[in-house]
């Protein structure tokens, strides 16, 4: 499980660095991969953000049982 953990945190970290590129510079991962590859990525950031929101809790020392 850790290394899904690792996934799907660093899939997170790119989903939030391109809202920051969508914000500051009005572009964003789309337009440098293309639509398909992009709703791909999408999709897998967004799972990644549910899959934290389940698992988090056991994954996190800081707010895993005991904490």
């Amino acid at each position: 499980m850790k290394g899904l953990h690792i996934v799907a945190f660093t899939l997170l970290i790119i989903g939030g660095l391109n809202w920051g590129i969508v914000a500051l510079f009005n572009t964003g991962i789309g337009d440098w991969v293309g639509a398909s590859l992009a709703n791909i990525i999408y999709i897998l950031v967004g799972l990644s953000a549910l899959y934290e929101i389940f698992a988090h809790k056991n994954n996190c020392k800081l707010c895993g049982k005991g904490a």
